[in-house]
C-alpha cells in the first residue's frame, strides 16, 4: 500500500515537471514569434491598394503648373514725365497702333521747344544773311577779276604790238620796254586774281558747308524736341488690348513710370513655374501636353529663365498648333513636362508605399492571393502616374502600394 502511493506521487512529480518544460517552451518559441523579423499581420483586402505590375511604353514627366498669357505683351511706360489732361479710352479696351491713350501735359517741354523753334529760325535767318554776303562778295571777286583779265588782255595787245613796231624800228625801246613790264605786271596781277578767286570759293563753301551742319544739328535737336513734346500723348505701339492702365486725370507721372500695358490677342503662351531641380533637365524644344474638355493639347519650351528664384525657375512655352477655345490670360492650367523620350518600361502604379520604403523594397502578393511579403526592388525614373521597376518584380507580379505606415516591421501580411 505504501509502496503503490510512493509510486504514484513519483508519477505525478514527472508529469508536472513535464507540463512546466512544456509550458517553457512553449513560452520562448511565442516570444520568439513576436520579437523575431518573421511577424505577421492580418490586413483586409479591401484597406489595401493592390496592382499589377506591367510593361508598357513609359516616359519620364513631371506635373507643373502654368499660367496663361498673351503671345506678345508691349509695357507702356511714359517716355516724358507730366501732368494726365485727358484719357482717350479705358482700361480693357481694343486699340489699334497708333492710337492715343491718354495725353499729358508739361509746360517745361512745351517751353523748351518754343525756344529751340526760335534758335532754329534764327540760325537761318543768320545763314540767309551770312550767304547773302557772301554771294554778294563773290560778285565783287568776280567783277575785279574781269577787270584784272581784261587788264592783261589790253596789256598783251600794246606789248605784242610795240615789239613789232620796235623790231621794225618805227617804235622807241623806252616804248616797247614799258608796254612789256606793264605785260609782266599784268600776268602777276591775273596770277594773283586767280587765286584770290580760288580761295574765296574754297572758303565760301567750307562756311556754307559749316552753316549748313550747324543748322542740320539745330533742326536734329528740333525734330528730338518736337518728339519728346509728342510723346506725351500715349499712344498703342501694337494692335491688341489695353490691360492694366493705372493713370487718372489730375495724376502727376513721373518719366519711366509704367502706366500699362497692351496685350497681343491673336495668341497665347504659358509661363511654368519648375522646381530648380530640374534645370540641367531643362532645354528649348521640349514638350508638354494637358488634357482640357477632353482633348489633348500640345505645348513647347520656347525660352528658359535661368535665374532662380526661391529655389524654382520659369519657361514660356507655346502652343502647337490652335490654343484651346475659350482660354482666357490669367487662366490656370496643371501640364506634364516631357523629361525623356518613350521607351518600353516595366511599370508600378504610383502610391503611399513610396513614402515608407524609399522604392527599396515593396509587398509582393503570393500566387494564391491570401498573403503579401516583403521583397528588395530597385525604381528608376518616374511620371505622374507610375514609377519605373528596375529590379525586383516581373510582369504580372501583384504589389501592395498604398502606404506601409501602420505595418510598423511586419515582414509578412496575412491577406482576409
Amino acid at each position: 500500500m505504501t509502496y503503490h502511493f510512493k509510486k504514484k506521487k513519483s508519477l505525478e512529480k514527472k508529469i508536472g515537471l513535464i507540463a512546466g518544460v512544456l509550458a517553457i517552451i512553449a513560452l520562448i518559441f511565442y516570444v520568439i514569434l513576436q520579437t523575431s523579423g518573421g511577424s505577421k499581420l492580418e490586413v483586409q483586402k479591401k484597406r489595401i491598394s493592390i496592382y499589377t505590375v506591367f510593361k508598357d511604353v513609359f516616359q519620364e514627366n513631371i506635373p507643373v503648373n502654368v499660367i496663361v498669357l498673351p503671345i506678345t505683351t508691349i509695357y507702356l511706360d511714359a517716355l516724358e514725365g507730366g501732368r494726365v489732361e485727358e484719357k482717350f479710352v479705358e482700361d480693357g479696351e481694343i486699340l489699334k497702333k497708333g492710337e492715343p491713350i491718354l495725353r499729358l501735359s508739361n509746360t517745361d517741354l512745351e517751353l523748351s521747344l518754343i525756344n529751340q523753334e526760335t534758335s532754329v529760325y534764327n540760325l537761318l535767318t543768320q545763314m540767309q544773311i551770312s550767304g547773302n554776303a557772301a554771294r554778294q562778295n563773290t560778285i565783287n571777286r568776280q567783277n575785279q577779276f574781269t577787270d584784272i583779265e581784261n587788264g592783261l588782255i589790253e596789256a598783251e595787245r600794246v606789248y605784242n604790238l610795240n615789239k613789232r613796231l620796235y623790231e621794225k624800228g618805227v617804235k622807241a625801246r623806252q616804248d616797247y620796254e614799258s608796254s612789256q613790264n606793264n605785260f609782266e605786271y599784268q600776268k602777276e596781277r591775273m596770277k594773283l586774281a586767280q587765286q584770290v578767286l580760288s580761295e574765296d570759293s574754297i572758303s565760301s563753301r567750307l562756311e556754307i558747308n559749316q552753316a549748313r551742319d550747324s543748322y542740320a544739328r539745330t533742326q536734329s535737336a528740333l525734330e528730338l524736341m518736337r518728339k519728346k513734346v509728342g510723346d506725351l500723348v500715349v499712344r498703342a505701339p501694337i494692335d491688341g488690348q489695353l490691360t492694366s492702365l493705372d493713370a487718372e486725370i489730375g495724376q502727376s507721372i513721373n518719366k519711366g513710370i509704367r502706366l500699362g500695358q497692351v496685350d497681343v490677342t491673336s495668341g497665347y503662351k504659358v509661363r511654368v513655374d519648375i522646381d530648380e531641380n530640374y534645370i540641367s533637365r531643362i532645354y528649348n524644344g521640349q514638350r508638354g501636353t494637358f488634357i482640357l474638355n477632353g482633348k489633348t493639347y500640345t505645348l513647347e519650351i520656347t525660352k528658359v529663365f535661368t535665374q532662380v528664384t526661391n529655389g524654382r525657375f520659369q519657361v514660356d512655352m507655346r502652343f502647337e498648333g490652335e490654343a484651346p477655345e475659350g482660354i482666357r490670360r490669367g487662366q490656370n492650367l496643371q501640364i506634364r513636362v516631357a523629361l525623356s523620350a518613350e521607351k518600353q518600361a516595366l511599370l508600378v502604379a504610383k502610391g503611399g508605399f513610396f513614402q515608407k520604403t524609399g522604392g527599396n523594397w515593396i509587398f509582393k502578393v503570393s500566387e494564391y492571393g491570401t498573403s503579401a511579403y516583403k521583397v528588395n526592388s530597385r525604381l528608376g525614373s518616374q511620371n505622374t502616374e507610375y514609377y519605373e521597376v528596375l529590379e525586383g518584380s516581373n510582369p504580372g507580379d501583384k504589389v501592395i502600394t498604398s502606404s506601409y505606415e501602420s505595418f510598423g516591421d511586419i515582414e509578412e501580411l496575412i491577406l482576409r
